[in-house]
């Protein structure tokens, strides 16, 4: 989708249905009819579903019961200059090292970086919660740099075994969302773009959210 400016618009975000496939133990998702255009003249869905459901954005509060919550955020808080990491050689449950992050001058320039595992072919098989994960040096790196992390992972945190979610407690201890299950990561350039992140505005700790990169 061409942009009125010149520039291209690349949707980063993942549909939401039901039975699309969630974060084990999160809450299934439904989309049900309420009203109907056969039964009431007009049409309103049903949606049930938790706030951390497909593409979504997670606050401070998702870890840190004093944290920020998503309402707070500004919208130039959630507007990045962002660049995609490529760790598709990276192998499944394996950390990805801060040697894969840009030297500090490039992160200086930055307010997010795209991690691009190769996970999101894995959307819907048994093996999404095997992807690769951030070392904890790696999210504090980033942290420390005012950067987020968005993912096309289930989580920047091991999500097939026990952890205390070091990369979550680092990021969101920064004040900084993290920003998951985001696709379509082929189509972007690595030379750098703007990512357009626009969650639900609500008193929560995470929301779904539409992700858009303007390259």
């Amino acid at each position: 989708m061409n942009a009125a400016d010149g520039s291209e618009l690349i949707d980063l975000t993942r549909r939401i249905e039901s039975g699309m496939p969630t974060f084990p133990g999160d809450p299934a998702v439904r989309v049900d009819p309420h009203a109907t255009h056969e039964r009431d003249g007009y049409r309103v869905s049903e949606l049930r579903l938790g706030t951390h459901t497909g593409t979504h954005v997670d606050a401070p509060a998702h870890v840190d019961p004093a944290g920020a919550t998503l309402d707070s955020f500004a919208l130039e808080d959630l507007r990045f200059e962002a660049r995609v990491v490529n760790c598709r050689d990276v192998g499944p449950s394996a950390a990805i090292g801060p040697d894969a992050l840009p030297d500090s001058t490039a992160l200086d320039d930055l307010g997010a970086l795209v991690f691009d595992t190769g996970w999101a072919d894995q959307w819907g098989t048994d093996r999404m919660p095997e992807h690769p994960f951030l070392a904890p040096e790696t999210a504090r790196r980033c942290a420390d740099a005012d950067v987020a992390v968005v993912t096309d992972a289930l989580s920047p945190d091991p999500s097939d075994r026990e952890s205390d979610l070091p990369a979550h407690r680092a990021l969101c201890g920064a004040g900084l969302p993290v920003v998951e299950n985001v696709c379509n990561l082929d189509a972007l350039s690595m030379d750098g773009f703007e990512l357009l992140v626009c969650p639900l505005r609500i008193d929560a700790d995470g929301a779904p959210a539409r992700v858009v990169a303007r390259v």
